[in-house]
C-alpha cells in the first residue's frame, strides 16, 4: 500500500495563505465582472449564493471591489451590507487567530 506523509506545517504558511487570499479576491472581482456582463446581455447569471460563497472563502475584498467597480448589486441591501459583514467577520477571525490565539 502506498503511503504519503503530508507535512501540513509546510502547506499552511503565511505566504501560501496570502497567495490563497490573492487568488480568491481575483476570482471574486472577476465573477462580479462576469455576472454584470451577463446581466447586461440578459443571459444566464451566476447564482447569488455563489457570490456569497466566494466572499465567505476569503474573496470579500475582491467581490466588494467588483461590486462597486462595475456598479453591480449595489442597490441590493443584502449585498451592500452582507459582503462587508462577512469580510469584517473574517478579518476579525484572522486578527484573533494571529494575535490572541
Amino acid at each position: 500500500m502506498y503511503q504519503t506523509n503530508i507535512d501540513f506545517k509546510n502547506i499552511f504558511t503565511i505566504p501560501n495563505f496570502m497567495l490563497y487570499l490573492l487568488i480568491m479576491n481575483v476570482i471574486g472581482f472577476f465573477i462580479m465582472f462576469v455576472d454584470k456582463r451577463k446581466a447586461e446581455k440578459g443571459k444566464w447569471r451566476i447564482p447569488e449564493r455563489t457570490l456569497f460563497f466566494i466572499t465567505a472563502l476569503g474573496g470579500g475584498i475582491g467581490t466588494i471591489a467588483g461590486m462597486y467597480t462595475f456598479h453591480h448589486k449595489t442597490k441590493k441591501l443584502q449585498f451592500t451590507l452582507g459582503l462587508p459583514f462577512i469580510t469584517i467577520l473574517e478579518m476579525i477571525g484572522i486578527v484573533y487567530y494571529i494575535f490572541i490565539n
